[in-house]
């Protein structure tokens, strides 16, 4: 059993990280392409033309599904990515956890990219999907980035001013891009209000992985021997997974838990 997972960069760990606790024996195979990142102020041209050079790259090893763990790309190019390589490749997309996150009413804050956030797309998974709750788009410019890149500081400041646009009676906050999911617990300790209910956080990463599994008619089995190799691939080459992704529990994890091919 082989699952592919592309972003644009180490957005994918998340979701690969959870594959590899529901599935310790899958082979992993990493794509990316993060000399070409942000993906976000691109045009949904070039965005969909990189997401297919990223998802062929993938492709090219034969498994037998491929995650799309970037919701930027899910939101411009999945249908590209579906039409040239399904029905032999099941193509799973990544979309942000609205619906369970507003299902508890009250308010609910979503935080994305710039060029996400007050996107027709994400307004119409609120219209659709946002019932009572009072939702808040929070743009979180430089977050992704300072992930990618293992920036502290740049963490630290982009999470700072997103948390300060965040209502501070709000109950759960939807991560609206895969990298947030990197640094949920920091998330939560900066939005968290003192003597408020412990805040929900709402990220994609283990329901993809589920969904990879359900498509290709597998079971979970976390109890599984840990066999499974991790190929990871840049802009089409074999590599190893950066520096920066080890500063990541889910990068440590991944790292230690595969032989690298």
């Amino acid at each position: 059993m082989k699952i592919a997972l592309m972003d644009s960069g180490i957005g994918l760990l998340a979701a690969a990280a959870a594959v590899r606790r529901l599935r310790p024996d899958a082979e992993l195979v990493l794509s990316s392409d993060p000399d070409s990142m942000p993906w976000g102020p691109r045009t949904p041209e070039d965005i969909t033309a990189l997401a297919l050079d990223v998802a062929r790259a993938a492709a090219a090893h034969r498994p037998d599904a491929l995650i799309v763990a970037c919701n930027t790309a899910s939101v411009h190019a999945l249908p590209a990515l579906r039409a040239e390589l399904e029905p032999a490749l099941p193509v799973i997309g990544t979309v942000p956890a609205i619906k369970p996150a507003a299902a508890g009413g009250g308010s609910v804050a979503i935080w994305a990219t710039p060029a996400t956030t007050g996107s027709p797309y994400q307004r119409e998974l609120i219209g659709d999907f946002g019932g009572s709750a009072e939702v808040t788009e929070v743009p979180c410019p430089g977050l992704a980035d300072a992930l990618e890149h293992g920036d502290e500081a740049g963490i630290d400041r982009a999470v700072a001013a997103a948390a300060a646009l965040t209502p501070p009676d709000v109950r759960a906050v939807v991560l609206g891009c895969t990298h947030y999911e990197l640094v949920a617990t920091r998330i939560r300790e900066a939005v968290q209000r003192p003597g408020r209910p412990r805040l929900a956080l709402h990220g994609s990463a283990g329901a993809v992985a589920a969904q990879a599994l359900r498509r290709i008619g597998v079971d979970p089995a976390p109890t599984a021997e840990p066999s499974g190799t991790l190929t990871v691939l840049r802009a089409g080459r074999p590599a190893t997974l950066p520096e920066a992704a080890l500063t990541y529990a889910e990068g440590r994890m991944l790292a230690a838990a595969a032989p690298a091919l």
